[in-house]
């Protein structure tokens, strides 16, 4: 399921679309592309949807098939696969600050401990800040082990109903009380960003919604037959609720985008990820060049991006004939060229030699 043409796609999308966002820290890509690059950062919430999807589907087989779900299995297989990128990256940003897109950076603990969304500064420290969404999926492989085998030694459909619309409103309600809060005492700080789009305890909606893809994939097959037949259906009702959770965020930082904007963009794409797992439907059964493999590199790609734009805006493009959008090649190649070299340095070494030191296969990974 991690190789699914139509997912690859969504990476892809979402991998790139977050780099265009970026292209603030360089001055962005003119007027004309506003359109693109505004709404950059709801890549992150693509990539949440196929977290919650595939980590889900892949804990919930194996407790459906029966099999013992070892903890320390799964953390050992997650840790591998997040942190040897994650902690060069971060040495990067220790050592070198020149290489920094912002002079200022948190404490290396924050990092380390996947808390700097919940303590940032962001109005001070805005270098690397980028890994609060890291955080936000540490947190998430933290809980969601302990939650699937709370859930599954008895199932109950209406059980696991009332917990999602639970998480749902509680939500709406937690975001809304900030907001008003921090909007009538506007205190001298982003406290947006601080309060409200960085935490965890905000941001689960597109988690949640991977997770309830993933329980219809395993314990409802025929109902999950039946959505995928209707894959284009599912690919326009997803594109138009997305449309309509971003129109609310024409207004980024506004009551409304932050109340029901963000459950309402995260069904939006799970109906999007949902019509991309249908082999025979318009995004699962196309197989974009290039898209398989900027998938596959995607993770370092995100860590590694802003340290490349940046070096490439301070050092090489004063030295080029060339402005605007004509750079944004070279930016693209520079970025693209340090996310695979992260990749292929440091990421898949890393899981060789984590598969080469388990002792013995985790169901996880058997699924």
């Amino acid at each position: 399921m991690h190789r699914l043409p139509g997912l690859d796609l969504l990476r892809s999308i979402a991998i790139v679309w977050v780099m265009c966002f970026h292209t603030f820290l360089i001055g962005g890509l003119g007027p004309d592309w506003q359109w693109l690059t505004r709404f950059g950062w709801a890549g992150v919430d693509i990539f949440f949807v196929l977290s919650g999807f595939l980590i889900g589907s892949q804990l919930l087989r194996a407790l459906r098939r029966g099999e013992a779900l070892s903890l320390r299995d799964f953390y050992w297989r997650r840790a591998w696969r997040i942190l040897p990128a994650f902690w060069v990256v971060l040495a990067v940003y220790l050592a070198f600050p020149a290489l920094r897109e912002a002079p200022g950076l948190e404490a290396w603990w924050q990092f380390a401990t996947f808390t700097l969304n919940l303590f940032v500064d962001y109005g001070q420290n805005q270098a690397f800040s980028h890994a609060w969404s890291l955080c936000v999926e540490e947190h998430f492989y933290l809980v969601v082990p302990l939650l699937a085998l709370a859930l599954t030694r008895r199932p109950s459909a209406t059980r696991f109903t009332a917990l999602c619309l639970l998480i749902v409103l509680g939500g709406i309600a937690l975001r809304a009380g900030i907001w008003l809060h921090d909007d009538a005492q506007q205190p001298q700080r982003a406290w947006f960003v601080e309060d409200i789009y960085y935490p965890t305890w905000t941001r689960l909606d597109g988690l949640l919604t991977g997770i309830v893809l993933a329980t219809l994939q395993v314990y409802r097959p025929a109902l999950w037959a039946r959505l995928q037949a209707r894959s284009t259906a599912l690919l326009l009702g997803g594109m138009t609720l997305a449309g309509a959770a971003l129109w609310l965020f024409r207004d980024r930082t506004g009551l409304p985008a932050n109340t029901v904007g963000w459950p309402l963009l995260s069904a939006g794409f799970g109906l999007v990820v949902l019509s991309a797992t249908a082999p025979l439907g318009w995004l699962g059964r196309w197989t974009v060049p290039g898209a398989g493999w900027l998938a596959g590199i995607s993770y370092s790609v995100y860590l590694s991006h802003k340290l490349a734009m940046h070096a490439v805006h301070e050092w090489l493009a004063p030295a080029l004939p060339l402005q605007g959008l004509a750079l944004f090649p070279v930016y693209a190649v520079a970025i693209l060229a340090a996310g695979a070299a992260l990749h292929h340095a440091v990421e898949r070494p890393g899981l060789r030699l984590r598969d080469r030191l388990g002792a013995r296969p985790a169901p996880v990974a058997a699924a």
